[in-house]
């Protein structure tokens, strides 16, 4: 199940899909993209964070996006989209992408099979993306070399879950100021202990702060 592409020439075909430690790259008109995706539950709260730089070094684009309730797979496999997506449309026909999945990363060298339903129609719209490119290699590091990428796709996962970060990127890299939260107090009853709610459903996660209902009028009296 090795994705489709088209081949390069020298250097560039000769180090497509190899071992890490045996990868000689071209760095000529190369873009690198650090993608990262998580979820906080596995189905849970997800989001994907994507850095991708020039063969400068410098950062052409910070990408960061709330997923909703997903699987880590899931997520990183959308931030890698995202990256092939960022690629096609500004013009980097060379992209290698650097992720911290190493399920991922062996699924689209060719080297695991995709058997998740869910998976299956990401990695095939991987590999039609990866054949729009000129050139394309795909690695496996350990996440404290992709701090970065974390870091975006953490900054999502609180955007979705209402939190407030220290700081946002949108696609420029700018930072996009926190949206306020939403409070609506949600009906509940108590029973062998715990609360089931009434209404309304919150997501997995989420710290709340609960109060009997009428101490919660007194307090809305007091306002």
């Amino acid at each position: 199940m090795t994705p489709a592409f088209q081949r390069p020439s020298g250097e560039a075909q000769s180090s497509f899909f190899q071992n890490d430690s045996g990868r000689k790259a071209a760095t000529r008109n190369w873009a690198v993209a650090y993608t990262d995706g998580g979820s906080r539950g596995n189905p849970g709260p997800s989001g994907y964070g994507v850095v991708i730089l020039g063969e400068d070094g410098s950062v052409l684009g910070e990408l960061s996006e709330f997923l909703g309730m997903r699987t880590n797979n899931v997520a990183e496999y959308s931030g890698l989209l995202a990256a092939l997506e960022f690629a096609l449309a500004n013009g980097h026909p060379r992209l290698r992408v650097v992720s911290d999945s190493e399920l991922m990363v062996k699924q689209i060298r060719g080297q695991y099979r995709v058997q998740s339903p869910d998976l299956r129609p990401l990695y095939e719209e991987a590999k039609r993306l990866i054949a729009k490119l000129e050139a394309f290699q795909i690695e496996h590091v350990l996440r404290g070399k992709n701090k970065k990428a974390d870091e975006l796709a953490n900054q999502a996962m609180d955007r979705g879950m209402r939190r407030k970060p220290e700081g946002k990127a949108g696609l420029s890299g700018a930072p996009v100021a926190a949206e306020a939260p939403p409070v609506r107090p949600l009906r509940g009853i108590v029973k062998d202990g715990r609360i089931n709610l009434l209404e309304g459903s919150i997501p997995e996660g989420t710290i709340v702060v609960v109060m009997p209902e009428k101490a919660l009028g007194q307090r809305a009296g007091k306002s």
